[in-house]
């Protein structure tokens, strides 16, 4: 988030739910944030456009639109953003959450999945949930349970050495310096730098890095930015390399994504 305060929303949710399965969707703003709080139900989280990162104590959670992001019941959480992001909760009652995760983690979208989604979001502006949509929204728990947990697409972490070195590429995904030179960066090692890598992020910092660049490059493919131009500021020298980091990690092109995963 930038450092200026951000602008404060409402959380969606509310403890006077009436049915046992909740959806809503809203828009955010760009460099917003909903104040930290939790909640007795369980939660889901996906975003339709844009990318919302999830706070939950120390660390930081990402994903993109191939994934959505599940809380369990009474997690203290913040929800934030860094570009105007239009995005759903799916809440579920307590009783309901016991195939679900116990732990905060990003879950694979299936087609069904996201199908279902968007057809909730786009009647969401009914006042009522009618018996059709409350099986529906059964059907969707349903499906959820069975997802794959992958953790975290992109997990921060607020460690004294390897955060400063996650926020600089952050700030500049087409940062090419070395595992070596970030570590000097920071007046360590890359030996104890790769370690706090594997302890905070669960993966290298070399993975990490590509998957920061094809979070960044999503919302740029959906607003109709050019792959090279993308690619370029991504520290690419050619676009097809650039193209072949993003298939390898997404099961498709850019142009695919911006036809069809966007």
């Amino acid at each position: 988030m930038s450092p200026q305060t951000p602008r404060l929303r409402e959380p969606l949710f509310s403890e006077q739910l009436s049915h046992p399965i909740v959806f809503r969707s809203a828009w955010i703003p760009d460099e917003a944030a909903y104040p930290i709080h939790s909640h007795s139900r369980g939660e889901f989280v996906y975003s339709f456009s844009g990318v919302l990162e999830i706070r939950i104590g120390g660390r930081h959670y990402l994903a993109p639109s191939q994934y959505g992001f599940w809380l369990p019941p009474d997690i203290e959480h913040q929800g934030l953003t860094r570009t105007e992001t239009c995005h759903c909760s799916l809440y579920v009652a307590p009783e309901l959450c016991a195939a679900m995760p116990d732990s905060p983690c990003a879950l694979t979208v299936s087609p069904l999945v996201r199908a279902i989604l968007e057809q909730l979001h786009a009647q969401s502006a009914e006042p009522e949930i009618s018996a059709e949509d409350q099986r529906l929204l059964q059907v969707l728990l349903d499906q959820l349970g069975r997802a794959e947990c992958v953790g975290s697409y992109l997990p921060g972490s607020d460690d004294a050495l390897l955060g400063p070195v996650l926020r600089a590429l952050e700030a500049n995904p087409g940062d090419n310096r070395s595992q070596a030179e970030l570590a000097r960066s920071v007046h360590t090692t890359e030996r104890t730098l790769l370690r706090r890598c594997q302890r905070e992020l669960g993966m290298s910092l070399a993975e990490w890095r590509q998957r920061l660049r094809v979070v960044r490059a999503m919302p740029r493919l959906e607003a109709g930015d050019t792959v090279e131009n993308i690619a370029h500021d991504s520290g690419y020298s050619t676009a097809s390399a650039f193209i072949a980091m993003f298939r390898r990690l997404t099961g498709m092109t850019p142009d695919g994504y911006r036809r069809g995963g966007a």
